[in-house]
């Protein structure tokens, strides 16, 4: 789907003190950007950030980057954001432009985020070959681990069925312990839980809001490719592993 042009957002964002369009000088660098030495936590597409900003507000005590791929998204994030200040300074976020698919040349292990936030990402399920753009796709979750923290974590929510289920088997891939899951966010009803558009949409329709948590194991991954590439690798896989003779 073509999303029109917003006009206002590109000059509202070259203005914006918050916002960068060339993430990758901060790379390593990112702790300096803000005037408190706190967590930080990523937000990877962040969308319009409406969740985005009542997180910020609510957490003065958290700094933040929320990332996304267009100025028209990110034109409302910053909105929003403002909106959700009403008038006081922001100093706990910073708003990027970027293709999240080459994220190791935004971050460093020097960075050290804490905690990686993938909300209602593409599910690219149409077909299988399109599986590799997935934000929790393998290739993308090697990339997360060099800079995220030991113990580190990431919050994955989502609607698609088949997206989730497919990307258990990456996280454990990858060196991911799973901490927590729920195929239905809502009815279990985890706190604090902020509330995104595209969440509020599926939620309006009856579609139950899958949600999973992982942590990063420390040490060293060694991934055998052939298991990932394309959907349906891994449980394929232990099949063959389950029905071998010893």
């Amino acid at each position: 789907m073509h999303m029109r042009t917003k006009k206002w957002a590109k000059p509202e964002l070259e203005v914006c003190p918050y916002f960068t369009n060339e993430p990758e000088t901060k790379r390593g660098h990112w702790r300096e950007q803000f005037k408190k030495d706190q967590p930080l936590y990523l937000e990877l597409g962040c969308g319009k950030g409406v969740s985005t900003a009542a997180m910020v507000r609510d957490n003065l005590d958290i700094n933040y980057i929320a990332m996304d791929i267009t100025c028209n998204v990110l034109g409302d994030t910053r909105r929003n954001i403002e909106k959700a200040f009403d008038g006081e300074p922001v100093k706990n976020v910073m708003i990027a432009r970027y293709d999240i698919s080459y994220i190791e040349k935004v971050f460093a292990p020097e960075d050290r985020v804490e905690r990686i936030y993938i909300n209602f990402c593409n599910p690219w399920t149409k077909r299988p070959k399109y599986a590799k753009r997935r934000l929790t796709h393998p290739r993308q979750l090697m990339q997360y681990r060099d800079f995220l923290v030991d113990g580190g974590e990431i919050w994955f929510k989502t609607d698609d069925d088949a997206l989730f289920e497919e990307s258990l088997p990456y996280f454990d891939a990858c060196g991911f312990e799973l901490r927590y899951l729920t195929s239905d966010l809502h009815a279990a009803g985890v706190t604090p839980n902020y509330i995104s558009e595209h969440e509020m949409k599926f939620t309006a329709l009856g579609v139950p809001i899958k949600f999973a948590r992982f942590a990063k194991k420390p040490g060293r991954v060694e991934l055998d490719p052939v298991r990932w590439v394309m959907p349906g690798a891994f449980a394929k896989l232990r099949e063959d592993d389950e029905t071998e003779e010893p």
